[in-house]
């Protein structure tokens, strides 16, 4: 496995890479959710092709009061993971390296990108899709594999390859989730014991919107609501979810489904979180799918 920490070494390595040259952008602190990017990542490049893993915290998507300064920062673990996963090339750039001068220019995400997580992190995907547009345009990978975790955020780079006309094939790996249905996520690390006990209602809200899809839309978003009711009421083990949007959105233009009537939407949709368990902010989705489209997936 070669790691490379500069454009230079980069380059170096990624000439003598045979294709398919498949990359899985990451900010480090891998866990298994990771490693099922990096496991289809390996699957897709096949025999004669390369994974290439990218490790850059990413200055440019953190607000002043977010969490940039403790944001796990594991490296040598990171690379063992990578070796263990039949990794080929991992860049692991410092800041400087990334930005050796200040980014003028920066992707523009467009609505889409100032609503829901954009609402709340102001900023937040112009900074993650300048740092993928600027790791395409160093790497040059065939594929590039992202996680369906972070719906929002896969939308966007669809929207941009689609947008900029950029050979590059985006593949989504499903969320990967612990026993009890908590989303994988860098941030776990940072729940107390009663937090990480009460996190999983977060996703308990989301199969319940997603089990009332047969009754629309509407009936979607009631179920979900009532579920992270009962989570915060009375009798709880731990600290109440602090929700910061439940939002059912259409999977393709990350748009809000229309609330009424119900019978009007036709299709696959996202239903998304973000709430704050204690001090931690955690996201989470599930696809729903309605009309024709569920009737297929049933099929």
């Amino acid at each position: 496995m070669i790691v490379a920490n500069t454009r230079a070494e980069l380059n170096g390595a990624r000439d003598k890479l045979a294709g398919p040259v498949v990359l899985v952008p990451t900010m480090g602190a891998l866990h298994d959710g990771h490693r099922a990017l990096l496991r289809r990542a390996r699957e897709l490049a096949g025999p004669g092709g390369a994974v290439a893993v990218s490790i850059f915290v990413n200055p440019l998507q953190f607000g002043p009061s977010e969490d940039l300064d403790k944001y796990p920062r594991t490296l040598d673990e990171d690379l063992a993971a990578c070796e263990q996963e039949q990794v080929d090339l991992v860049f692991a750039p410092s800041a400087s390296e990334m930005y050796p001068q200040r980014q003028f220019v920066m992707v523009d995400p467009g609505p889409a990108g100032e609503t829901f997580e954009g609402e709340f992190r102001p900023g937040f995907f112009h900074g993650v899709l300048t740092v993928v547009l600027k790791l395409f345009s160093l790497v040059q990978p065939d594929i590039a594999v992202f996680g369906e975790k972070d719906a929002q955020q896969l939308a966007l780079v669809r929207a941009m390859v689609t947008d900029f006309a950029l050979r590059i094939k985006v593949e989504a790996v499903p969320t990967v989730r612990a026993a009890d249905g908590l989303a994988l996520s860098s941030r776990n690390k940072y729940l107390s014991p009663d937090e990480r006990a009460v996190a999983p209602a977060l996703h308990r809200a989301l199969a319940a919107g997603a089990a009332a899809a047969p009754a629309g839309p509407a009936a979607v978003r009631a179920a979900a609501g009532r579920a992270l009711d009962v989570a915060a009421g009375p009798g709880r083990a731990g600290p109440a979810p602090r929700v910061d949007y439940l939002a059912l959105v259409d999977a393709r233009s990350y748009r809000a489904v229309p609330a009424e009537p119900d019978g009007d939407f036709d299709g696959d949709a996202v239903l998304a979180i973000a709430a704050r368990v204690g001090t931690t902010r955690l996201i989470d989705n599930v696809i729903v799918r309605f009309g024709t489209e569920r009737h297929a997936a049933d099929d």
